[in-house]
C-alpha cells in the first residue's frame, strides 16, 4: 500500500483536522479519503455544514450485519458436503457484537460520555487521551476552589515541611474537612485522593522514621494533641481525623474498599503539562510536564516519578488502536486490522526510550535517579497496611492491558499473581476495557486462523518489541535490575510488589530479575516454545524470526573491488516494520568452498543429504525453523544444513580443543594452533581439518570421523552459527516495505602463518563474506531460492531525537555511513525546519571509496545537509563551501577523521555543549568500529579544549553531560580482534584493590575470566555509572549474563578495548578439598568486603561534601546539596541519610562483614587447626568473634551509639534545636564516614593479602598438604585476629568525634547557651561524675578474654550466632499466603542490614549449620562434650554448661609491638621474646642444636623437619600484629602483615625437631593462674614437668571430680585433648613447657593415619616471596 502523499507534503503529519479536537493524522500507509484530501472536509465528502464530520463519516462506512458477517458465502459444493448446516450462520455473540459494536469501542464511549460530568471517578479513558487525563490541570483547579483546598496547600508546603522536619505538626494542625459531595466536587475527586493519600503516606512515613528506628537511647515517639482515624480501619491508624476521614470518605467515593495509594496516583495523575497544544508524539512527555505535587522535592523524586508517568503517557494512543484492531477482528477486516497492528507495534517501539528518562547517570542532570536515593521514595510509597495493595510498577496499565491483547492465561509465576491481584483494584473503565479485550474477539487468535504472513510478521513484530528479548519487558527488567542491585546494597529488602523478597535462593537484585523472566516467558510460551531464559536469546538464532531473501548487490563507490556494497534483501509479505536506526540480525550461510573443505576433509562429499542426528541445541534451531515457517513438525537437518549453517570460521579455542580431544592429540597442526598467542585463529575449521587429516593416523580419524554410523559426531563437532547484526541504510514511507538495505563492508583477514606458510592468503569474514563476496568469485551467484533468517533490532541508545528539528551530526569511518542513510532520509523525508541542521562527518581511505556520493550532492545543492570529508591515503581532498553549498576538490594531506573534527572544532563544540551551557544541545551520533570510536572521541575532546574549556578534564566533563543526556550515541559494530593470551594474569586480590572509589583511582571489573579497566568507559555505560560501580573490584559475570551483554556484539567489541589481562586461574590445589573449600570461602569473603566498600560510597560522598555552600564533592558529580534546602538545614534529607547510613553499620555491626561469614571462617579454620594439632596439646586460638564482640559492646561504642541517637533526636519532636548544632552534625557526619570509608580499605586489604596467600603457600615446596594446611589456616586465623582488631581502633576513633560543637557554630554563644539548658534539663549539669552506661562493657578487659579461646569457646559463640539468625520459611505458593506471610512477619529493621547482607548472612549460616550437622562426631571428638549422640542444640546446650573449662587452662596474654612501624617479622621476635617462648630454656630431651635451630627458627631454611605439625606449634609463630590505635587525625594505616614473610616464618618454625614425646602439662608455668589453681586444690603435679598420657588422664579425672564437688556436675573423660590458642600467640604455659613431637609418638592425632597422610621427614623448600 503506497503512502498519504498528503502527509508526505506535510512533514509526515496528516492535514485533516476535526471540530472534536480528536487526533486525526492517519497510520502510515493510510488509503482512508477522510484522511488524504487537503482542505475543507465539508466540502470534499459533500458533508451538511453543522454535522460532526467525524461521525458522519463514520456512519458512512458502516454496514449492515448481513454485510459484515455474511460476505463470503461456502460454494454449492461445499455446503452439499458438510455435516451440519446450521455452522453456516453467525453465533448470537457475534450478531450482537456487530449490533452493538466491538466491546473495547462500547467501554471506551461510554467512559468518554460519562466520565466529564461525574469527575472521571470510574477513572480516565478516551480514545485520544487513553488512560491519562485529558485535562490536567481540572481536578486540581475544581480542588483548589473547593473547601479541599487546604490539602492542594499543605502538598505544596510538603518538601519544606519534610526537610524543617514539621510534617506531623503541620497535618495535625490541619481543620476538619469533610469529603463528601456536598463539599467536595465530583471534579475534584482525583485530586483530591492524590493529595490525601500523599499527605497521609509521608505521615506514615514520618511517624516510621522518626529518629527511633535505628541507634536510638530513651526512645520517645511524637503524638499529636488531635483526634486520630483510628476507628476507620488499620489504614489509618496513627493518622490525624483531619486528614484520615476526608480520605476515607474521598476513596468510597472513587471505588476504593480502602483508602490506598496507586503507582499512577503518585505519578500520572500528579502531573501538570507544560504546552498542552505540543502532542507530537504524545502530549505527557518529560521534558513537557512538571510533578504537581513533590513529596521530597529532590530530583531523584521528581525524575522517577516523571520518568514513570511519560512511560504511561508514552502509550497514550494504545487503547484506541486496540480497539480499532477488535472491531477489525470483529468487521473481519485484514487490512484495516494490519494497519492497526501497525501502529499499535509504533506506540510499543516508542515505549523504551521514554522509561529511559529515567537515568541513573550521575551526569544526566534532570534525569538522575541515583538507586540509593530511590529507597527513600520506596519506603514513603509504602502500603498504608499489610492488606492494602501495593503501590507497585505492576499497576501499570499499559502491562495490564497488553497482558490481555496477548490473551495472556498464564499467571503463576510471582508478579503474575500480583498484577492479577493488583487489576482487581484498578479504576472501573480500566477494568472493564481490560476485560472487553481479555474476553472478545481475540486478536491473536484471528491473526493466526487467518494464515496472513503480513498480519502474522507484524503480530510476531509486536510480540518482540513488548515482551521479546530486546522489547520493553526487557528494558524495564534491565532498568529494574540496575537500580534495585544499588538500592538493595543501600538499605532496600524488595520492591513495594514483593519482588525480590530475600528467600535465601538469591540476591534480591537477582531474584527480581528471576521473577521478571518468568513472567515473561509466561506472555511468550503460547507464540514460542522456551528452551532458555528471554535474556539468553540475545545474539542467537532465536532472535531471527522472518526469511528474506538475497535480491541483488550494487555499488555505492567507484571502488571496483567493491569493498562497500548495499545488498538489498526481498522481505515482501514478511510483515517487517522498521524505522531509521533498526539493525537487520542476518543468519549467514559458510562460503560453499569452506562447505567443500570440511567435506573433503570428513569424507562427507556423498552424504550431504544425509540426515543427522541433533544435539539439543541443533533441535532448538529444527524447531526454531518450524515454528516461523508455521509448521507443526521440525524438518530434519542434512550434512548440507549443518555446513551452511554451522559454525567453521574462526577457530575458536573450545573448537581447536575439541578437535584435539576427538584426535587424541595425534596432530601437530592441532598443537601448534592451541599454542597461539591470541584467540580466535584467523583461519576455519576446513583449513585445521586439512591440515590435521595429512598427519593423523587414519585408524584413528577413521574411528573419530566413522562414515558408517549415523554421523552424530558432526552436530558434536560443528555448533550452530550466531546471526551478525548491521544497521539498516534505508528508509521507507510504505506500510509494509518489501526491500531493506544493508550497507555491508567486506571483512578482509589474512589466514594465518600455520595454515598460509610464507604466503598472503587474503579470506573474507562469515558474515560480511557471504552478503559481499569477492567480486566474481564463485559465491557471487545469488541463489533466489535461499531463504535466510533475519530479525530486526531496536537500539535503544541509537535513534533519532523525537524533536525534528533538534540539529544533528554523524561521524562516520568507512562503512559506518550505513545508518546515517536511513537517518538522513528519514529527516528529509519529513516537513523541513530552517532550525533544523544535518551534518555528516566522514572518514574514508580515498575518493574511489566515497558511499553515497551522488545521493549526498543532491542533498547538499538543496541546502539540506552538510557533508565533511577526510580522506586519510589520498590527498584530492573535497571541502563543504557553505556558500555554494557545494563540495568543492582541493588538494590537502591525508589526513584522520578526528583532525577533521579539530578544523570544524568551533560547530563541534557548539553541537556538544547543552543548552544549558550556551551550547546548540545537538544530537551526535558515532558509527564505526573501535578505531574510528577512538580517533572521533579524541577529535571531539581537542576540539572542545580548543574552544570552550581550559583542561582536557573539564572537556571529558562536558562529553560525559551529553553522553548522560542521552545526546551522544554510539553504533560501535564488532571487528575481529583477537586478544592475547600472554599477558600477566592478574590475582583476585589486585582486582579488589581497583574500585575506582577514590578519585584518581582506576575501576577494573573481571566478565568470563578477563579483566576490564572500565575507568574512561563509565561515564559513558548507557546504563549509567552506578551499575558499574556497584560491581567494580569484582568478577560481575553473572550480572554481565543477566543483563544479556554476553551475546551482545557491540559491548563485546567495545570491551576489547579496555582488556588488560586475564584472571588468574584457582591455583592446583593437587587434590586438596581443605584448601579448595577454604580457597573458595575465602574469595567469597574477600568479594564481600570488596562489594561492601563499593556499595557504601554512594551515600558516602554525598555526606562528606556537606556543606553551606550549596555544593557536594566534585567526585560524585550531580549529586544535590542533601545538607540545605532553601538555606535551611535539611533534615528530611541530609540528616536523615546519615542517620540511616550510621545507624545500618552500627547496629548490624558491619553485619556483611564481621557476621556469620566470618563466623562461618572462623568455624572452619579453628576446627581444622584443632583437628591438625597433637592430641592433648595445649593450644589456643585467637579471640576473633570475643573481640569483636567486645569491640561492639565497649564504651566507645556506646559513645558513638549515643551520638548517633543524638542526630535521630533530630528527626523528631527535637528537630528545633539542630539550629544550634548545624555545623557539628555536618561536621560529625563527614568525619564519621570517612572514617567509615577508611576502615572499610583497611579490612578490604587484609582480606586482600590473605587471598594472596594462597598462591604463596602452594609455592613452597612443602611434604604435603597438612603442612600448607597448617601454615595457611594459621596465616588466615591471625588476618582475622587483625581484623577484628581494627574494629576496636575504628570505635575508639569514631568515639573522639561529638555532634555538639560550639565553636564551629555561628553563634557559639548561643549554641552553648543551649548546651548547658539541655544539660539542665535532662539532670546531667548538675551530676558531678560521671553517668554510668547501662549494659556498657567494663573500661577493662579480663586476662581470659585478653589470652584467647579454646575451641569449645568458639562452637558457643557459632552455635549463638546460628540460634539468633532470623529463620527464613518456604516461600509461600499462593497469592494468599504470600501476602498473609508479608502481613504476619514483621521484616527486619531496615537500617539494621542491607538486602545484599541479609541474603550473605543467611547463606552463611545455614552453610555453618550443614557443617557442624556433617562434624557432628568430630566436633565431639576435639570439643569437651558428651560423646553420646547429640543433637545440635544438645551440643549447644553442652557447650554452655561446660563453658568454664577454658578457664583453667588460660595463659598470660602477649605483648603486642608498640610501634606501628614496626614489621610483622620484628613484631612476632618481640611478642616471643616477651611471652619467653625465646629467653626460657626448652624444657625437652633435644641436643643443644636443635634448640639452636628452635630459637632461629624464624631464619632456619634448611634443616629437616616432621611430616606433621601441630597447630600448637604454629601458633608460636603468630604475634598481635596489630598496633595501638593513635588517637586524632587518622594515622598512616597499619601495614597488613605480609603473607609470604609470615609465611616463610611459619614455615621456617615447623624446621624444629622436638623429640619429646608427650604432651605438655596444662600447668606448666608456674606463673600461670592454671598452676596456682592446680597448686591449691592440691593436685600432686608440678610445674615444668612434662607429663604422661596417664597423668594427663588422672588430672582430667581429679578436674571432673572438683567440679562435680563444686557444681555438682561431672565432665566426659572421653576426650583427652584441649586445644586452645591465644590471643594471637602462644600463651605462657605452651610457651614454657615442652615441644610437642609433630610425627610418630602419641602426641600424633589419631585422624591422621586413618586419613592416609604421611608421617616421612624430608628437607623443607620455601618460596621466599609470592
Amino acid at each position: 500500500m503506497s503512502a498519504c502523499p498528503v502527509s508526505g507534503i506535510a512533514g509526515g503529519e496528516c492535514p485533516a483536522g476535526s471540530a472534536s479536537g480528536r487526533n486525526q493524522r492517519g497510520p502510515r500507509g493510510c488509503a482512508f479519503s477522510g484522511y488524504c484530501q487537503p482542505g475543507d472536509i465539508h466540502a470534499a465528502f459533500d458533508i451538511p455544514r453543522g454535522v460532526d464530520a467525524e461521525e458522519w463519516l463514520r456512519m458512512r462506512e458502516r454496514k449492515s450485519i448481513n454485510e459484515v458477517l455474511y460476505r463470503n458465502f461456502p460454494s454449492v459444493k461445499e455446503i452439499s458436503q458438510m455435516n451440519n448446516i446450521d455452522t453456516l450462520n453467525a453465533s448470537d455473540h457475534d450478531l450482537l457484537a456487530v449490533a452493538l459494536g466491538a466491546p473495547a469501542r462500547q467501554v471506551m464511549i461510554r467512559a468518554e460520555e460519562v466520565g466529564p460530568a461525574t469527575g472521571w471517578k470510574d477513572g480516565y479513558l478516551s480514545a485520544e487521551h487513553g488512560f491519562c487525563p485529558p485535562d490536567y490541570n481540572e481536578a486540581p483547579g475544581a480542588l483548589a476552589n473547593s473547601p479541599g483546598r487546604i490539602w492542594s496547600d499543605l502538598c505544596e508546603r510538603i518538601p519544606g515541611c519534610v526537610a524543617r522536619g514539621k510534617v506531623r505538626e503541620s497535618v495535625a494542625a490541619l481543620p476538619l474537612v469533610q469529603g463528601t459531595e456536598d463539599v467536595i466536587p465530583d471534579k475534584a475527586l482525583w485530586a483530591a485522593v492524590v493529595a490525601l493519600g500523599m499527605i497521609c503516606s509521608i505521615y506514615r512515613y514520618e511517624d516510621k522514621n522518626d529518629g527511633n528506628e535505628g541507634v536510638t537511647v530513651n526512645p520517645t515517639k511524637y503524638r499529636p494533641d488531635c483526634d486520630m482515624g483510628d476507628e476507620l480501619g488499620e489504614e489509618m491508624a496513627g493518622i490525624p481525623l483531619c486528614v484520615a476521614l476526608p480520605y476515607w470518605q474521598i476513596s468510597r467515593r472513587m471505588g476504593r474498599a480502602i483508602p490506598h495509594l496507586t503507582f499512577p496516583d503518585q505519578a500520572s495523575y500528579n502531573m501538570k503539562i507544560r504546552d498542552p497544544t505540543s502532542t507530537y508524539p504524545y502530549v505527557g512527555r518529560f521534558d513537557n510536564m512538571d510533578m504537581r505535587w513533590p513529596v521530597f522535592g529532590e530530583r531523584t523524586e521528581i525524575a522517577f516519578q516523571k520518568g514513570c508517568a511519560d512511560t504511561s503517557a508514552s502509550f497514550q494512543h494504545g487503547p484506541d488502536a486496540i480497539a480499532a484492531a477488535q472491531e477489525h477482528v470483529m468487521n473481519r477486516n485484514n487490512e484495516g486490522l494490519l494497519r492497526e497492528l501497525i501502529r499499535l507495534k509504533e506506540i510499543l517501539e516508542r515505549m523504551p526510550n521514554a522509561f529511559h528518562t529515567i537515568n541513573t547517570n550521575p551526569n544526566s542532570g534532570d534525569n538522575y535517579v541515583p538507586g540509593h536515593q530511590w529507597v527513600r521514595w520506596g519506603k514513603f510509597s509504602a502500603p498504608l497496611s499489610k492488606r492494602c495493595p501495593a503501590s507497585s510498577g505492576l499497576q501499570f496499565p499499559p502491562f495490564l492491558v497488553m497482558d490481555a491483547f496477548l490473551r495472556r492465561r498464564k499467571y503463576d509465576s510471582f508478579l503474575g499473581a500480583e498484577g492479577l491481584h493488583l487489576r482487581a483494584w484498578m479504576p472501573s473503565n480500566l477494568r472493564a476495557f481490560i476485560a472487553a479485550v481479555d474476553l472478545h474477539y481475540s486478536v491473536p487468535d484471528y491473526v493466526k486462523q487467518s494464515g496472513d504472513p503480513r498480519l502474522m510478521g507484524v503480530f510476531e513484530g509486536i510480540l518482540e518489541i513488548y515482551c521479546g528479548s530486546r522489547g520493553f519487558l526487557s528494558t524495564h527488567s534491565f532498568k529494574v535490575f540496575g537500580i534495585l542491585e544499588v538500592a538493595s546494597k543501600s538499605g532496600r529488602t524488595e520492591t513495594n510488589g514483593g519482588s525480590g523478597a530475600g528467600d535465601g535462593q538469591g540476591r534480591p537484585w537477582e531474584e527480581t530479575h528471576r521473577q521478571f523472566n518468568e513472567a515473561m516467558k509466561e506472555r511468550i510460551l503460547p507464540y514460542r516454545d522456551l528452551a532458555v531464559e528471554p535474556h539468553q536469546m540475545r545474539g542467537t538464532f532465536e532472535e531471527c524470526r522472518y526469511k528474506a531473501r538475497l535480491a541483488n548487490r550494487s555499488f555505492v563507490d567507484s571502488d571496483p573491488n567493491r569493498s562497500i556494497a548495499m545488498v538489498t534483501l526481498d522481505i515482501q509479505n514478511t510483515g517487517i516494520t522498521f524505522q531509521p536506526g533498526d539493525r537487520l540480525a542476518v543468519m549467514p550461510f559458510n562460503s560453499w568452498a569452506e562447505c567443500a573443505k570440511v567435506a573433503a576433509a570428513l569424507g562427507l562429499g556423498d552424504f550431504l543429504d544425509h540426515r543427522v542426528p541433533l544435539t539439543p541445541t541443533w533441535k532448538r534451531f529444527s524447531q526454531h525453523l518450524a515454528s516461523i515457517s508455521h509448521i507443526s513438525q521440525p524438518p530434519a537437518l542434512t550434512v548440507k544444513d549443518i555446513l551452511r549453517r554451522g559454525h567453521l570460521a574462526p577457530i575458536t579455542k573450545d573448537l581447536a580443543l575439541k578437535v584435539h580431544d576427538l584426535l587424541r592429540a595425534s596432530s601437530n597442526t592441532v598443537l601448534q594452533v592451541l599454542a597461539t598467542e591470541e584467540w580466535p585463529v584467523r583461519a576455519s575449521l576446513g583449513d585445521l581439518l586439512q591440515s590435521a587429516v595429512a598427519e593423523t593416523n587414519p585408524h584413528i580419524w577413521d574411528r573419530v570421523f566413522d562414515l558408517n554410523g549415523d554421523l552424530s559426531w558432526l552436530t558434536d563437532l560443528i555448533s550452530v552459527e550466531v546471526p551478525r547484526t548491521y544497521s539498516i541504510s534505508t528508509y521507507s514511507n510504505e506500510l509494509l516495505p518489501s526491500t531493506v538495505d544493508l550497507t555491508i563492508s567486506r571483512a578482509e583477514y589474512k589466514l594465518c602463518s600455520t595454515f598460509a606458510g610464507s604466503k598472503e592468503i587474503v579470506s573474507a569474514g562469515v558474515g560480511s563474506g557471504f552478503l559481499n563476496p569477492f567480486v566474481n568469485s564463485s559465491d557471487e551467484m545469488i541463489e533466489t531460492d535461499e531463504e535466510i533468517l533475519v530479525g530486526v533490532s531496536r537500539p535503544l541508545n541509537f535513534q533519532l531525537p523525537l524533536d525534528r528539528a533538534a540539529p544533528c551530526a554523524y561521524f562516520a569511518g568507512g562503512s559506518g555511513i550505513a545508518p546515517f542513510r536511513s537517518f538522513w532520509q528519514a529527516r528529509m523525508n519529513a516537513h523541513h525546519n530552517p532550525a533544523r541542521r544535518d551534518i555528516l562527518y566522514l572518514g574514508v581511505q580515498s575518493r574511489e571509496k566515497f558511499c553515497y556520493e551522488e545521493e549526498l550532492r543532491d542533498y547538499i545543492d538543496a541546502g539540506l545537509m552538510e557533508v565533511h570529508l577526510a580522506f586519510s591515503r589520498d590527498s584530492r581532498g573535497l571541502v563543504y563551501d557553505q556558500r555554494s553549498h557545494d563540495l568543492v576538490e582541493k588538494e590537502m594531506p591525508p589526513r584522520y577523521i578526528d583532525a577533521l573534527i579539530v578544523e570544524q572544532g568551533a560547530t563541534v563544540s557548539e553541537l556538544v555543549m547543552s543548552k544549558k551551557q550556551g551550547g546548540l544541545g545537538g544530537y551526535l551520533y558515532v558509527c564505526g568500529s573501535v578505531s574510528v570510536f577512538d580517533s572521533v572521541m579524541n577529535g571531539i575532546r581537542k576540539a572542545l579544549y580548543n574552544h570552550c574549556s581550559a583542561t582536557i578534564e573539564t572537556a571529558d566533563i562536558i562529553i560525559s553531560k551529553a553522553f548522560a543526556e542521552r545526546r551522544f550515541m554510539l553504533d560501535v559494530f564488532m571487528t575481529p580482534k583477537p586478544l592475547p593470551c600472554n599477558l600477566p594474569t592478574i590475582s583476585l586480590s589486585q582486582l579488589g584493590r581497583h574500585t575506582g572509589h577514590r578519585p584518581e583511582t582506576r575501576m577494573w571489573i573481571a566478565v568470563h575470566g578477563s579483566v576490564y579497566d572500565v575507568t574512561d568507559f563509565c561515564p559513558m555505560h548507557p546504563g549509567g555509572t552506578l551499575i558499574i560501580k556497584s560491581n567494580a573490584g569484582v568478577d560481575c559475570s553473572k550480572t554481565f549474563d543477566n543483563l544479556a551483554h554476553t551475546n551482545n556484539p557491540e559491548v563485546s567489541s567495545l570491551l576489547t578495548k579496555y582488556f588488560i589481562g586475564h584472571l588468574t586461574p584457582k591455583p592446583d590445589f593437587h587434590g586438596s578439598q581443605e584448601l579448595s573449600d577454604m580457597y573458595d570461602m575465602w574469595s567469597s569473603y574477600l568479594r564481600t568486603t570488596v562489594e561492601t566498600l563499593v556499595a557504601h560510597q554512594f551515600e558516602m560522598y554525598e555526606i562528606m561534601g556537606a556543606s553551606d555552600d550549596g555544593t557536594s564533592n566534585e567526585f560524585l558529580r550531580g549529586s544535590e546539596n542533601v545538607w540545605s534546602r532553601e538555606n535551611l538545614v535539611n533534615i528530611g534529607l541530609g540528616v536523615r541519610m546519615f542517620y540511616d547510613y550510621q545507624s545500618r553499620l552500627l547496629q548490624g555491626g558491619f553485619s556483611a562483614l564481621f557476621g556469620p561469614k566470618l563466623q562461618e571462617l572462623v568455624l572452619k579454620l579453628s576446627f581444622a587447626l584443632a583437628d591438625a594439632s597433637a592430641t592433648g596439646t595445649d593450644t589456643r586460638m585467637p579471640d576473633v568473634l570475643g573481640t569483636i564482640a567486645r569491640a561492639k559492646t565497649s564504651p566507645d561504642a556506646v559513645a558513638t551509639s549515643q551520638e548517633v541517637a543524638l542526630v535521630g533526636r533530630f528527626l523528631g519532636e527535637n528537630s528545633s534545636n539542630i539550629r544550634f548544632a548545624e555545623k557539628g552534625v555536618f561536621n560529625y557526619a563527614s568525619k564519621s564516614v570517612q572514617l567509615d570509608i577508611e576502615f572499610l580499605e583497611d579490612i578490604r586489604e587484609e582480606a586482600c593479602h590473605g587471598m594472596d596467600a594462597f598462591e604463596s603457600v602452594m609455592a613452597m615446596d612443602a611434604e604435603n598438604d597438612d603442612q600448607r594446611v597448617i601454615v595457611l589456616f594459621s596465616f588466615l586465623m591471625q588476618t582475622l585476629e587483625r581484623m577484628a582488631k581494627r574494629l576496636q581502633v575504628f570505635y575508639n576513633k569514631l568515639a573522639q568525634y561529638k555532634v555538639y560543637q560550639p565553636t564551629l557554630e555561628k553563634n557559639p554563644a548561643r549554641a552553648r547557651w543551649n548546651l548547658v539548658r539541655r544539660r539542665v534539663f535532662d539532670g546531667s549539669f548538675f551530676t558531678l561524675t560521671a553517668e554510668t552506661v547501662l549494659g556498657a562493657a567494663p573500661a577493662y578487659v579480663s586476662a581470659q578474654a585478653a589470652r584467647g579461646v579454646d575451641f569449645d569457646g568458639v562452637m558457643k559463640r557459632i552455635t549463638e550466632s546460628i540460634r539468633g539468625a532470623p529463620q527464613l520459611g518456604p516461600a509461600p505458593q499462593t497469592l494468599n499466603a504470600m501476602h498473609l506471610a508479608r502481613g504476619a512477619v514483621t521484616p527486619p529493621t531496615e537500617t539494621e542490614m542491607n538486602a545484599m547482607s541479609r541474603h550473605e548472612n543467611s547463606t552463611a549460616v545455614r552453610a555453618m549449620s550443614t557443617f557442624i550437622d556433617k562434624n557432628r562426631r568430630t566436633i565431639r571428638r576435639l570439643s569437651k562434650m558428651p560423646s553420646v549422640p547429640m543433637t545440635f542444640d544438645q551440643i549447644q546446650a553442652a557447650v554452655e554448661q561446660h563453658d568454664g573449662l577454658g578457664a583453667l587452662m588460660n595463659g598470660r596474654p602477649p605483648t603486642p609491638p608498640s610501634s606501628t612501624n614496626e614489621s610483622p617479622m620484628s613484631a612476632f621476635m618481640k611478642s616471643h621474646m616477651t611471652n619467653g617462648s625465646l629467653n626460657q630454656p626448652i624444657r625437652s630431651r633435644a641436643s643443644s642444636v636443635e634448640r639452636m635451630m628452635a630459637m632461629s627458627g624464624l631464619q632456619h631454611r634448611g634443616g629437616m623437619l616432621n611430616s606433621r605439625m601441630s597447630a600448637n606449634d604454629m601458633m608460636h609463630s603468630m604475634g598481635s600484629g596489630m598496633p595501638s590505635a593513635r588517637m586524632g587525625g587518622r594515622s598512616p594505616p597499619t601495614p597488613p602483615l605480609d603473607s609470604a614473610t609470615a609465611l616463610e616464618a611459619m614455615m621456617g618454625k615447623l624446621n624444629v625437631r622436638r623429640s619429646g614425646s608427650v604432651p605438655p602439662s596444662p600447668a606448666m608455668s608456674a606463673g600461670s593462674e592454671t598452676g596456682r589453681m592446680g597448686a591449691g586444690m592440691g593436685l600432686g603435679i608440678r610445674p615444668g614437668r612434662s607429663m604422661s598420657v596417664r597423668s594427663v588422664s588422672s588430672f582430667v579425672n581429679q578436674q571432673q571430680v572438683v567440679t562435680a564437688q563444686t557444681h555438682g556436675k561431672k565432665l566426659s573423660s572421653n576426650s583427652l585433648r584441649t586445644f586452645m590458642l591465644g590471643s594471637g600467640g602462644m600463651n605462657s604455659a605452651s610457651s614454657a613447657g615442652a615441644g610437642t613431637v609433630a610425627g610418630g609418638g602419641p602426641g600424633s592425632r589419631s585422624s591422621s593415619v586413618s586419613r592416609g597422610r604421611t608421617r616421612n621427614t624430608m628437607p623443607l623448600r620455601v618460596a621466599p616471596t609470592f
